[in-house]
């Protein structure tokens, strides 16, 4: 007897469709029947016969009468490649270890990863300009970084999957990580509270107090409410986001009623700040404490030491790689994580100055 297997139309239609899902031919959703009933040749009823063969080996999952099936390889099975967009947030890209180790961590899982030669702040952090230069660019998944709830909301509705690290990606439907910086700014709010400050200043860029301020500034004003000390514009300024506009802010807030300490969003700000008040006469902390909310490997050099929010970047890197993985098996993700992110102490804070704080 022949050990030969005739197979149906319907069987050799599934063996076609599911090695071209293997191979990474389509991702997440799978195309309708009309459309691989024509691009196959094949009749429609061999093709629906397909797909539910399909379905029934799992591979294929119903999403209801009328929506497109999910793609959902198995887990032993290899991951295509994937071309990872990845777009930064200021620069060519690519500085810093937690972008070296996610490049080199999806190229160990197999994928493409490579930054786009404009990056957010390049393009003015506008929806209109990202999406027109998106389009442009050959991608099967983007990383974002630090982008506003506008481009995350652009990107969102896109077929190409996207993931944002960190942002505004809160209440917007997209994959995404970041640290904890709400629970690291409360931490740092409340010891300066503590040591007496009334005055204290969160500067940081546009899209993380604008339209509305984010989580994070939004654990700042609540720490400030909760101790009965009143915010307002003050406390989250508005600046022109230029070294000549930064200076200006700070010149404005020390002019009358100076701060007794400053809430600084990135490291460059923070550097830029302590030069300024140095050129001023100002002394850290006896004069105004300040807080770097992310950590610098310049820090290890500085004196005094500078208190900051500190976070492991290990997780942040691993549910990327997690996600990219996802996408390239077709499976729908849309998880948004955190990673613990702690407030560490330093040498720029201290007491806040009697004379200043009663002014």
């Amino acid at each position: 007897m022949s050990d030969l297997t005739i197979l149906s139309p319907s069987e050799q239609v599934a063996e076609h469709l599911r090695n071209e899902m293997l191979r990474g031919r389509w991702r997440g959703m799978m195309p309708g029947v009309p459309a691989l009933s024509a691009e196959l040749a094949v009749d429609h009823k061999a093709v629906a016969r397909a797909i539910a063969l399909l379905e029934e080996e799992g591979l294929l999952v119903s999403q209801g009468v009328g929506r497109p099936r999910l793609i959902s390889l198995p887990e032993g099975a290899d991951v295509p490649r994937l071309r990872v967009a990845i777009m930064a947030f200021r620069g060519p890209g690519g500085g810093g270890e937690l972008m070296v180790d996610m490049r080199h961590q999806l190229e160990e899982s197999g994928h493409t990863p490579y930054f786009t030669d404009k990056a957010l702040l390049d393009l003015g952090m506008n929806a209109g300009r990202v999406a027109r230069y998106a389009r442009k660019i050959e991608a099967d998944a983007w990383v974002l970084i630090s982008a506003s709830r506008e481009v995350l909301e652009w990107f969102s509705k896109q077929k190409v999957p996207a993931f944002a690290l960190a942002g505004r990606r809160h209440g917007v439907s997209i994959a995404g990580t970041g640290p904890d910086k709400p629970s690291g700014t409360a931490a740092a709010t409340r010891r300066l509270i503590d040591l007496g400050h009334r005055r204290v200043v969160s500067l940081c860029r546009s899209q993380l107090r604008l339209p509305e301020p984010g989580l994070t500034q939004r654990a700042f004003l609540g720490e400030m409410n909760q101790a009965g000390i009143p915010t307002g514009p003050f406390n989250l300024p508005n600046w022109e986001e230029t070294q000549e506009g930064f200076e200006e802010v700070l010149d404005c807030l020390f002019a009358a009623t100076p701060p007794t300490a400053l809430i600084l969003d990135e490291p460059f700000l923070y550097n830029a700040a302590y030069h300024h008040l140095s050129r001023k006469g100002l002394r850290v902390p006896e004069d105004v404490s300040l807080v770097c909310t992310d950590a610098d490997p310049s820090f290890e050099w500085c004196r005094p030491s500078v208190a900051h929010i500190d976070w492991n970047y290990t997780p942040v890197v691993r549910r990327i790689v997690r996600w990219a993985n996802n996408v390239a098996r077709g499976r729908r993700d849309l998880r948004q994580t955190m990673t613990k992110a702690v407030f560490v102490d330093g040498g720029t804070v201290g007491p806040a100055n009697s004379l200043a704080s009663s002014r």
